[in-house]
């Protein structure tokens, strides 16, 4: 049998595994990008958030990058050997960014889905959360559990994962999207929203740098887990993250950094 009939054999296998919906787990796993070896090479992983999303990540009034992911993501890249470097990105092209090779991966609380596990892989949950709604005190007993959303005019995230649980939840809400929390939180305080939704750890600090001018009303609801990002066909690279996260959280480096933030333990 020659080489070429070989090849062609060898192509039609991988199409009919393909088809079928299957994927291959061998060494071949990481993909054409050999994505490790060029971030171990460059010395730096590139990484995507929005720079906007306290106390998550953030620039202070330095101008300095902070924030729990921030920590996260410069232990989890000491780990590997590298350093980290961020790319600020608005949300609503923060995916499209990592398909298009903008950044290696994402550390902005990107929300563990069936739908988005279909196009990306995740790392293990590094925080664990839900949906808080956020409101003004004159409003906050009219806000019991997400029912009580429903004909209320409600803020989310453009493209954020708490728009597509208001659309499919609660879809008698009025639902305004926002590509960033300062207009969101304008809104909500001036009357133009009822509340909006927002990850019930950052409500841990909003709340505390409202001044007492918003609320958060009923118990977090519809747990999430949260882990970092890449693009599929890099198992080398999921493997070390997971690995790195395995070895922060049990010498207490990922408990520390979330007390840090949060003063409670949000990374289980």
């Amino acid at each position: 049998m020659s080489y070429i009939n070989i090849k062609k054999i060898l192509s039609a296998a991988t199409f009919a595994v393909t088809a079928l919906g299957l994927s291959f787990t061998s060494a071949n796993a990481e993909g054409d990008e050999n994505l490790l070896s060029t971030i171990k090479d460059r010395g730096t992983i590139l990484i995507g958030l929005e720079a906007t999303y306290p106390p998550f990540n953030y620039q202070d009034e330095s101008g300095e990058l902070v924030g729990f992911e921030v920590d996260v993501a410069k232990a989890v890249a000491k780990r590997i050997g590298v350093n980290a470097e961020f790319v600020p990105t608005k949300w609503d092209g923060m995916l499209a960014g990592l398909e298009t090779k903008r950044f290696d991966i994402i550390t902005n609380q990107v929300t563990i889905t069936e739908e988005r596990q279909k196009k990306y892989d995740f790392t293990q949950p590094y925080t664990v959360s839900g949906i808080q709604v956020i409101t003004r005190e004159d409003k906050k007993a009219d806000f019991n559990n997400p029912a009580d959303l429903s004909g209320k005019a409600v803020g989310v995230g453009l493209g954020s994962n708490y728009e597509e649980w208001l659309t499919q939840n609660v879809p008698e809400a009025n639902v305004s999207t926002y590509d960033d929390n300062a207009t969101k939180l304008q809104d909500l305080l001036v009357g133009r929203l009822d509340a909006f939704l927002n990850d019930r750890l950052a409500a841990t600090y909003l709340l505390e740098n409202s001044g007492g001018k918003i609320v958060a009303a009923g118990e977090p609801f519809d747990k999430q887990r949260m882990g970092i990002a890449l693009r599929k066909g890099n198992a080398d690279l999921l493997n070390e993250l997971n690995k790195a996260l395995d070895e922060l959280r049990a010498d207490g480096t990922l408990a520390k950094i979330s007390q840090k933030w949060f003063k409670l333990d949000a990374t289980k």
